[in-house]
Parts: C-alpha cells; structure tokens; sequence
C-alpha cells in the first residue's frame, strides 16, 4: 500500500496533544494504523512535547483535569509506535464499532447510488462520525464545510479538486474548502468522515435533503 495524503502538520500536533475531538481522533488513529510514515512523525512530536513539559514547573491543578478523546482512543489500543491492523479490512481502533469487515457492516441509504453507517459518539463529544459508500463513478454533490473534516479513504478511490485519494490516504479539509468528490469508476469508494459542522451543499435538492441525513 502506497499512501500519499496524509494529515496536515496542525493536525499531528492536535493528535500529538491529545486535543482533537472524539470524532478526529477516531480518523486519526485509523490512520495511524496503516500509516508507517505518520507514526514516525507522531512518536516524534510526542517526544518533542514531552521535551517541552519537562522544561515546564509544575502547578497546581484548580479543577479535575480533562481526559483527552485521543488518550482514551491509544490507551484501548496498541502503542502508536506499532502498526494495529485488524484480521479483516477495517483498522484496528474501528473494530469494536463496525466490525472487521466493511461487507458485513449493516449500511443504510443516504441518498440515490450512497450508503452510510453512523457511528455514535459520547454523549458529550461534537461533530459526525460515520462510514460512507459510494457506488462506482458517482459524484458526491458539490460542498463545502462548517469547519474541519478529515476523511480516510478504506476502499477504492475518489478524486477531487484537490487530488486522488485512495486506499490510506487521508484528506485533511479545512472550512474554507470546497469540492466534489467523484468515485473510482471500477470501484466506488468507502470512506470513514469526520465532520466539525454541518456540510454546505451548493444545489437546492441536496440542501433540501439535509436535515433527513443529518449531515
């Protein structure tokens, strides 16, 4: 596997940190595990982090301190430093929620040609997590964003504005920007996504099918 898009350099330092939101942190690691290449760059901020705090003097805590969605996320799984892949065709962090294999998961329609799974958070955590699959050659409508995205491709390949992605690529999107992804025509695409806010679509029917996929 030959990975070529991999997560902007703010967002390893986030990981690094601990700091990204639960749904991020999910991308991230899922990432991670097939990712040789960023778990070099991780393990490496984390020990320049640790530098840092170590140059720090301490001071008293005046409340509980946070716990971290990414700390929880590594603390359930192998050492970063290390690949986790499952037995099957999903990461290893995604196993507990979706199972091993993306043909077994119970996929649900979300609009004409795409199917998704939804992947509850905690109660407390912001944003979407979900699966989506799109069928050979299909256009996603055009959109933009309310706010970051981070997208993991898992199967097949989809192109856009910004470039081909394909299987262990991941798409780090920022809120200004604005594409429309279109599925390998062999293949389609299978995607984990994780959004900040809602999408910003550009045509009326899928603005008018909005509140109906919660996206």
């Amino acid at each position: 596997m030959t990975i070529t898009h991999h997560p902007a350099s703010d967002s390893l330092m986030s990981c690094s940190a601990g700091s990204m939101p639960e749904s991020f942190a999910a991308v991230m690691a899922s990432h991670m595990a097939i990712c040789s290449q960023c778990r070099k760059d991780l393990a490496l901020m984390d020990d320049i982090g640790v530098a840092l705090l170590d140059q720090l003097s301490p001071s008293p805590l005046t409340e509980p301190a946070p716990v971290m969605a990414l700390r929880r996320l590594e603390s359930e799984t192998v050492p970063v430093t290390r690949p986790c892949l499952s037995t099957g065709d999903v990461p290893e962090p995604l196993v507990p929620v979706v199972g091993k294999y993306l043909d077994d998961i119970k996929w649900k329609k979300l609009a004409p040609g795409i199917l998704h799974y939804p992947i509850p958070l905690s109660k407390t955590a912001g944003g979407d997590l979900r699966l989506i699959k799109i069928a050979p050659g299909l256009a996603m409508p055009e959109h933009g964003h309310g706010g970051n995205e981070l997208t993991l491709i898992l199967r097949g390949a989809y192109r856009d504005k910004t470039g081909h992605y394909k299987v262990g690529d991941l798409a780090d999107m920022s809120d200004d920007t604005e594409h429309q992804p279109v599925a390998d025509a062999k293949e389609g695409c299978i995607c984990l996504v994780a959004t900040e806010g809602k999408l910003r679509f550009k045509t009326l029917l899928a603005r008018l099918m909005q509140p109906l996929t919660g996206m």
